[in-house]
């Protein structure tokens, strides 16, 4: 059996280790800080991020990196997208030459507005750049832990690879796609961030379904239109990791994306809001991104454009719902495209 390394031992990293333990895989776990390694070793329990959820003892905590690393046949990297680059940093000395890196991290690079997989293939040295996956979908780390039967899908520059981690990460309670389209399933995982602080948002001002509705369907066409233009296969955003994840983000209960954009309609401060939450909130750092790079583009985001003055700019959400509602009309499926 293959040895497995999973850095980040937040919920998502934590519950994909309990998985893959489950399905009797050596599996190591990587939390950062020393202090919380020793508490999830003492109690097998992640009470910060995956409360109720029991490690199992076949999986080895530790901070040591070069330990976790040590011999591991795949490496999962399940920490915030902004931090992606600088733990490959740690990790590229320390790698076996032969693993395969599976990215779980949804979002885009603020500061060179690149794809996780592209900040991957520039951190890594050129022999790796085959063995690079995505793994995304709708999975909330909270179902995931607890049995709740979940469908993803695993993209990849060599179909072999994905192949293979889809046979690793299948099991009774998650069934896994592969989908050749690195780029479309990148984005769709990545943008429907931004749609749900919109959703959020909407909540909170107390609009209703109807509204909600409109920025699900609409934030997809504008995840679509940026799709194509960067090479995106259109179909992608159709499944999981299009409409499967912009419907579970933008709905549940688990979403902190939903959750922050609920704090904001209700007139919440960004700042108060983060710290409330507490954990890192993707759609942040992605709507920044994805805003400068539909600008380069010339790619047309209202959606993602009102989200970001209402995160950056100080403008009020109503007022971004004004500005929404009050565009030059246009035909939907035209519209689509442009």
């Amino acid at each position: 059996m293959p040895v497995i390394a999973v850095l980040g031992a937040g919920g998502w990293g934590t519950a994909l280790a309990a998985t893959l333990a489950e399905k009797s895989f050596p599996v190591r776990l990587w939390a950062r800080r020393r202090e919380f390694a020793a508490e999830l070793t003492e109690t097998r329990e992640n009470k910060a991020y995956l409360p109720g959820v029991m490690i199992p003892p076949a999986v080895g905590i530790s901070a040591d990196l070069e330990r976790i690393l040590f011999g591991a046949e795949m490496v999962v990297l399940s920490v915030p997208s902004q931090v992606l680059r600088g733990v490959l940093s740690l990790a590229v000395p320390l790698l076996p030459p032969h693993a395969i890196l599976v990215n779980t991290a949804k979002g885009l690079e603020v500061d060179s507005l690149l794809r996780l997989s592209e900040v991957m293939l520039q951190e890594l040295p050129p022999a790796f750049s085959s063995r690079v996956a995505v793994l995304s979908g709708p999975s909330h780390a909270e179902e995931v832990a607890r049995h709740q039967p979940t469908a993803v899908v695993v993209a990849a520059l060599a179909p072999a690879v994905a192949a293979y981690v889809q046979e690793v990460f299948m099991g009774p309670y998650l069934r896994v796609y592969t989908n050749p389209d690195l780029v479309g399933v990148e984005l769709g995982g990545a943008l429907k961030n931004v749609v749900a602080l919109a959703v959020g948002m909407a909540e909170g001002l107390g609009l209703g379904d109807n509204s909600k509705a409109a920025l699900i369907t609409r934030g997809l066409a504008e995840i679509t239109r940026l799709g194509i233009r960067l090479g995106a296969n259109p179909h992608t955003f159709a499944g999981l990791t299009g409409i499967g994840d912009l419907v579970v983000t933008c709905t549940s209960r688990h979403s902190r994306n939903r959750r922050a954009g609920i704090a904001l309609g209700r007139g919440k401060a960004l700042p108060d809001v983060l710290s409330e939450i507490g954990m890192v909130v993707e759609g942040v750092a992605t709507t920044r991104a994805a805003c400068e790079l539909a600008n380069r583009l010339g790619v047309e985001m209202p959606i993602a454009r009102q989200v970001n003055d209402v995160l950056f700019a100080g403008q009020a959400p109503e007022v971004g719902v004004a500005n929404l509602m009050q565009r030059e009309k246009t035909a939907e499926i035209e519209d689509l495209f442009l």
